[in-house]
């Protein structure tokens, strides 16, 4: 059970000038681009940021999630943090990129935790 990577996460309206800006502070490419349709959302990640695009309706429900773990098995982490008194805001489900949830830490914090299956 390991955390891959951390994403800082960054909520915006129109993904183009976010990516020319996150290329440019980082010096990297995009790497990973996608559309989200069930949430109405685009979604794409550089380097240690994962942009989330869309209306201010579709974002506000993932608003409050700080930071998104890349995990090499969600189930194993839901298990572990349920254990230690997490609580699951949105169950493991089938995403673009392969299975996620959202977790509320014991401290009120909530991140999402991403396995990819691409």
């Amino acid at each position: 059970m390991k955390i891959l990577q951390v994403y800082a996460r960054i909520y915006v309206t129109e993904l183009e000038p976010a990516l020319a800006f996150y290329e440019s502070l980082t010096g990297q490419k995009t790497d990973l681009r996608f559309q989200y349709p069930a949430a109405e959302l685009e979604l794409a990640s550089v380097g240690p940021f994962l942009i989330l695009a869309g209306s201010e309706e579709a974002l506000a429900p993932f608003r409050e999630t700080l930071a998104t773990f890349r995990v090499d098995s969600v189930e194993e982490f839901r298990e572990h943090l349920t254990k230690k008194g997490a609580l699951v805001i949105r169950d493991v489900k089938r995403v673009p990129t392969g299975s996620n949830m959202t977790v509320q830490h014991p401290d009120g914090s909530r991140f999402e935790y991403v396995q990819h299956h691409i």
